[in-house]
């Protein structure tokens, strides 16, 4: 049986980035409508001014009121805003941030009332976004708080390599202070969930990185391993999961150790997405796991230096729409199992 086609909603992302140009190009190819209803939150003008700006003229979005008028056949967009907006392509603006944060609550709101079931985000800007309602180093933790505990992970994924990290948009600074024990076991803990329950990898080999350079050489150069991240290893194996490290990062990509791995935990935000857009950018995306919905986005940001000149690349947008779907009918499927265990067990057996 086909799995069935789900409605993804998007967030256009700062209007002044590359957004809403790899939305568009992505859903210019027919055989995406074949696997999702796409739904844009934004706005038609908006999107129009994009659509002229690259010079595509066999395009056109659907215009609809509510999640109940969706085409199945088309890409559709719902206003969230009529006004008239200032757009300028390349440039970090108020609007830009305005427009993306409204965008961004109404595809929330609808992911909360079940009337879309998966959300793809297109690229904000952390500093222009920020305002009262939204007080956020970016999107993650802003759906952490709507529909997380605390515990979500930043987890880069491709084809080739899977990275989360411990601590995320955060000074570096501040990193020392913000990692203990407790921290990086949940987050063990919270990526072995997700390579169960997202990727159905059953017996998955979780590998953790060390925070101080060669993983501070026995506690020559720190001792952070001894006494914070071993001991998270060391209580993760203690629980049954397969967990080893924590490893040097230079050498643990430069040599190809990761590739022995099902997931791999950093420390901090460049620690682990350095080496992951370094082998796998442009087709690498972010999935927020530990979440009770499913959330992805591309590997790159507004890309404010190509904006408006027809040449960004969309895809890692349209691997962000594929692994979302993935992820989905994966969770659900699991979900079902884990609610019938004869049928469980009936699939050990013919195993």
């Amino acid at each position: 049986m086909a799995e069935e086609k789900i409605i993804i909603g998007i967030s256009q992302g700062d209007i002044n980035g590359i957004g809403l140009e790899v939305i568009i190009k992505t859903f210019l190819e027919p055989q995406m409508l074949e696997i999702c209803t796409p739904v844009v939150f934004g706005s038609n003008k908006t999107a129009s001014y994009h659509r002229k700006a690259l010079g595509i003229e066999d395009f056109s979005f659907n215009q609809i009121h509510d999640i109940s008028e969706v085409s199945h056949k088309r890409a559709n967009i719902i206003n969230v805003y009529d006004e008239e907006v200032n757009i300028e392509l390349g440039k970090q603006t108020s609007d830009g941030g305005k427009y993306a944060l409204k965008s961004l609550q109404a595809a929330v709101s609808a992911l909360e009332q079940g009337k879309i079931q998966v959300l793809v985000t297109a690229p904000i800007n952390k500093e222009n976004i920020q305002s009262p309602d939204f007080n956020f180093p970016g999107h993650t933790e802003y759906l952490d708080e709507k529909f997380g505990d605390g515990n979500s992970l930043m987890f880069l994924i491709s084809d080739t390599l899977r990275v989360a990290v411990v601590t995320g948009h955060i000074p570096v600074k501040n990193i020392i202070q913000e990692l203990t024990t407790e921290k990086i076991l949940k987050k063990i803990q919270t990526l072995h969930k997700s390579l169960t329950q997202d990727f159905s990898i059953r017996t998955p080999k979780i590998a953790v990185l060390g925070l101080n350079p060669h993983a501070g050489d026995n506690g020559v150069i720190g001792d952070e391993e001894q006494t914070i991240i071993i001991p998270a290893i060391n209580k993760a194996k203690e629980d049954g999961l397969l967990v080893y490290g924590p490893y040097p990062a230079d050498g643990f990509f430069g040599n190809g150790t990761y590739k022995n791995f099902d997931g791999i935990l950093a420390m901090y935000h460049d620690q682990g997405l350095i080496p992951f857009k370094t082998i796998s950018f442009g087709t690498g995306v972010n999935f927020t796991a530990g979440l009770s919905v499913v959330r992805t986005s591309p590997d790159h940001g507004t890309a404010y230096d190509i904006a408006g000149k027809n040449v960004a690349s969309e895809e890692s947008f349209r691997k962000a729409i594929y692994s979302a779907i993935d992820i989905y009918h994966t969770r659900m499927q699991n979900k079902e199992l884990g609610a019938n265990p004869l049928k469980i067990n009936f699939i050990k057996r013919e195993r």
